[in-house]
């Protein structure tokens, strides 16, 4: 039985219940394995893609669980662009009116993507303000107002396990290695994991730049970056993991590789030379985990996450241009 201290409500029969309606409002994830890249690295590898999701990322299933469940009509949020997305298009769809916070510095797609869903941009320099101070100056401006949390919450938690759920049906892996950042994705396949009795071990792929669940990991104590992170994958700009994905990873996940942005951008190219797939940085963290140490994953059958997709034309294209 699942047990959390920072969040009682994270009970089995709520994960199945999560489960048994969630699915309805969300595309299962893209379930590809590739061959040219097994070959590369020495193990069997199986990518899942979220780039296919509503809003081109994972953040949909936790945004949408997240605001069915509540009776607010205004929300508030803080994002670097996919969680934005996806609480501007749940909020559309449920008829509700979201004000999503973000930094100056993100992807221009993701910014013209929230507006388009109808969500109103407040765009921030995140030197003279941090995300949390503007969020409390934007309650104060409404007042009554839901904020919505990117990955400190179980209904983030509970809508993340489904991605697991998609995994853990189609085979039995060695492993899987997933993107961090707040630690909502990763926390996700934990509790999907165990929920289902299982014995994959859980990796995680984060920025060497933000290495912040690693260094929790290795302390035994959570720990935070002094500022957000300088670093190509932008989904993985956050300041420490959040205190439930803490008490949740801290037992369930087996270890945090730190890949730098260079490795990233390999990864992503990789994705796009030899499985077709078009990934945004953070997506291809866990890939660039994988090329950091190989040699933990030779022979093993892997699943890799790859997160999201949404990526500003311009560093795309800038990005496979370096490999000529």
């Amino acid at each position: 039985m699942l047990h959390f201290a920072q969040a009682p409500e994270l009970t089995d029969d709520y994960i199945r219940n999560v489960w048994e309606t969630l699915p309805r409002y969300i595309r299962s994830t893209f379930i590809l394995p590739s061959a040219a890249l097994s070959d590369q690295l020495g193990c069997e590898l199986t990518i899942a893609s979220e780039t296919f999701q509503h809003t081109g990322s994972f953040k949909f299933r936790a945004a949408y669980n997240l605001l069915s469940s509540i009776p607010h009509r205004q929300v508030i949020a803080a994002s670097s662009g996919n969680f934005g997305q996806a609480v501007a298009y749940a909020s559309k769809l449920l008829s509700k009116q979201c004000i999503v916070t973000m930094p100056k510095t993100s992807a221009r797609v993701k910014v013209e993507a929230v507006q388009s869903y109808g969500g109103v941009v407040d765009l921030i320099d995140v030197r003279e303000v941090s995300r949390i101070e503007r969020i409390h100056q934007l309650l104060a401006e409404h007042p009554g107002a839901f904020i919505a949390p990117a990955f400190d919450d179980y209904r983030v938690v509970a809508g993340n396990s489904t991605l697991g759920k998609d995994i853990f049906e189609v085979a039995d892996f060695d492993v899987i290695v997933v993107p961090v950042g707040g630690g909502g994705l990763c926390s996700g396949l934990v509790i999907a994991r165990d929920y289902l009795q299982v014995q994959t071990k859980i990796i995680g792929a984060e920025p060497l730049a933000g290495n912040d669940a690693a260094r929790s990991l290795h302390s035994g104590q959570l720990l935070s970056n002094e500022q957000e992170p300088a670093t190509v994958a932008d989904g993985a700009r956050t300041l420490s993991l959040g205190h439930l994905n803490w008490e949740i990873l801290q037992k369930g996940m087996a270890d945090v590789i730190e890949v730098a942005d260079e490795t990233i951008m390999e990864a992503l190219r990789r994705y796009f030379l030899y499985v077709n797939l078009k990934v945004e940085p953070t997506g291809a963290l866990a890939l660039g985990a994988l090329l950091t140490r190989p040699e933990l994953f030779y022979g093993k059958h892997v699943c890799c996450v790859v997160s999201g997709g949404n990526v500003d034309p311009a560093v795309y294209a800038q990005a496979l241009l370096e490999n000529e």
